[in-house]
């Protein structure tokens, strides 16, 4: 049992041993500099010495006796960590840097240790909170635990230069390489596109039922897990592990995925089988067919897949976003919420994460019938006379009017006191012509919204074409005008029924988006907003021979890039064999 005021694990003898084989050996450094970070030095004169090195070495410059105690006395740190003479004992005390690599795993070793006793009284004390829920308390727990296996300590704040000097090596190890820096997926258009899936990246996979978006999300696991050989964790809410290998098997062999799943494959067909099957045990993929799983336990999956793992997760993929389950009835809140989470956790593992998405039915209305970054949201729309109170002058300006602006002040309910209080909105945008719809109150407030526009009931949100005449929405208690704006903002909701719903034909319509309270006032009725997107990268799925059969582009899948954070967006158009659910690149390449 170790005794209380036992002290932290260290070894300061290694310490010495490492700094002084630095400043004898120019090379000693650049063995180390991947492995020891500077906090892993008990004592604060040596993470100031081994910091300076460590940017002498990012600058190309030498780490000798004179450079060293030069640096830190243009820094004023030489007299903080005991002078020249403290330099030249750790050089003298040290016979060579021979065994500077075995001296920084021992620093490390207890660096961890220390840290690992910091996580613990951490956990401790969340246990003892009982305010928190305890689905919270055991992903924080595990989340804490978990970066010390990846031996990825926080960096706190890092000079800009330093970032800039790790970014332009990359930049030439790029370069020098001639591919991309991201995930290859062997798509080649897909991949010049997007610069290859990118690391710490959220990527929505979306398209209407039919599309192929499962198939294509495979045929990319597979081909990241075959090419780079790293693990790739597959989510599947929708369909069972050997469904999914099914499908996975009939794209490698080319067999007909109907006659595999009933039996009917000839005999002649057994050797390609024979060698998908051998193919496809080699690669390193993982699956968890659990149905209505949630964010934290895919999470802990994925950090014990990762902890399990001598290489990086390459990619990890959900099939589907809307199937995952939340703890809160309000499913457009709660898919936000899961839509960050996944974002975090595509940050935590450094990995790409890729999440298949349904499209509203919204597409199936329209002439044209090739998806729009509209199609993926779960709220609905304003036409563009709405008017929105600004918090902060009391002016009604109608919506259109501020398209393309940001950090508006308007007047939003919080939920949980029902009271009005002052929000930021983020972004107000156009979402396309759709069909409306005119609903009116009985104390004769109007709006025009589409069908799957949010209101404020007494039993919480619901889309317009779900409210049944007579139903109460919520709305300020009085019409908002500046001489009341302070007296309104402590008031309570007034409850006021809907006399009529209807429908009057197409318009353009907006949208606005309020990140904490996701709500607005328009029109003096409470509205929900637009709940932004967190992927970093939105790829949709159209298929023009499903909707018409005597089209042109029989076999092709348009992959239409809505959304890229980092790039261009765009179409490019891949081959599409349905009876193996497998996507082929075509004959052309493209430059972007």
């Amino acid at each position: 049992m170790v005794a209380s005021l036992s002290l932290p694990p260290q070894n300061l003898e290694a310490e010495e041993s490492i700094l002084g084989g630095i400043l004898l050996d120019p090379e000693a450094l650049g063995r180390i500099i991947d492995l020891l970070v500077v906090d892993a030095f008990y004592v604060r004169a040596h993470r100031e010495i081994y910091g300076a090195a460590v940017r002498l070495h990012q600058q190309g410059k030498p780490t000798d006796l004179m450079t060293m105690s030069s640096w830190l006395q243009d820094h004023h740190q030489l007299e903080a960590i005991g002078g020249l003479e403290k330099l030249a004992q750790l050089a003298e005390r040290t016979v060579s840097a021979v065994n500077i690599d075995r001296y920084a795993a021992l620093v490390m070793d207890k660096y961890l240790r220390r840290q690992l006793i910091a996580a613990g009284q951490e956990i401790m004390e969340l246990g003892y909170d009982t305010t928190l829920d305890l689905d919270t308390v055991l992903d924080e727990a595990e989340k804490k635990i978990f970066r010390l296996t990846q031996k990825r300590a926080q960096e706190g704040l890092v000079a800009l230069s330093e970032t800039l000097i790790r970014t332009f090596t990359e930049l030439e190890k790029l370069y020098e390489k001639t591919s991309t820096p991201g995930v290859e997926t062997e798509f080649y258009d897909l991949d010049a596109m997007t610069g290859g899936l990118q690391r710490s990246d959220l990527i929505i996979l979306a398209g209407r039922p039919s599309m192929g978006k499962t198939g294509l999300g495979l045929n990319i696991a597979a081909k990241v897990a075959q090419k780079h050989r790293l693990p790739v964790a597959i989510f599947s809410l929708e369909m069972s592990k050997e469904q999914l290998a099914l499908r996975l098997l009939a794209a490698e062999a080319e067999i007909d995925s109907n006659r595999l799943r009933t039996g009917h494959f000839s005999q002649t067909e057994l050797e390609p089988l024979t060698l998908a099957l051998a193919n496809l045990s080699e690669l390193p993929i993982y699956i968890d067919d659990t149905a209505n799983i949630t964010v934290m336990q895919t999470r802990s999956q994925v950090r014990r897949l990762q902890s399990e793992q001598k290489e990086p997760l390459g990619l990890v993929l959900i099939d589907y976003l809307q199937l995952m389950e939340g703890a809160s009835d309000n499913r457009v809140q709660e898919l936000s919420k899961i839509t960050r989470s996944l974002k975090g956790l595509a940050r935590e593992i450094n990995a790409p994460v890729i999440a298949l998405s349904q499209l509203s039915r919204a597409v199936e209305s329209r002439t044209n019938k090739r998806p729009m970054m509209s199609d993926l949201r779960e709220s609905g729309c304003l036409s563009g006379d709405s008017l929105v109170i600004l918090a902060d002058t009391g002016q009604r300006v109608a919506i259109k009017e501020l398209v393309n602006q940001s950090n508006i002040k308007v007047w939003a309910i919080n939920e949980k006191t029902m009271k009005l209080e002052t929000a930021i909105a983020s972004r107000v945008f156009a979402t396309g012509i759709k069909p409306i719809f005119s609903l009116k109150t009985r104390l004769g407030r109007t709006i025009k919204a589409t069908a799957n526009h949010q209101f404020l009931t007494v039993e919480g949100w619901k889309r317009l074409d779900q409210i049944p005449i007579g139903e109460s929405i919520a709305m300020p208690r009085d019409s908002i005008d500046s001489s009341r704006m302070k007296s309104l903002a402590h008031s309570q909701v007034y409850w006021d029924a809907i006399d009529s719903i209807t429908e009057i034909g197409s318009e353009e319509v907006f949208d606005m988006t309020v990140p904490k309270l996701h709500n607005f006032v328009a029109n003096d009725i409470i509205v929900h907003n637009s709940i932004e997107q967190d992927a970093d990268l939105i790829m949709m799925i159209y298929r023009d021979e499903y909707y018409n059969p005597d089209s042109v582009d029989r076999g092709i899948a348009e992959i239409l890039i809505t959304k890229h954070r980092n790039g261009p967006t765009g179409v490019i158009k891949l081959l599409f064999k349905p009876e193996f659910t497998q996507f082929l690149n075509l004959q052309t390449r493209n430059d972007y």
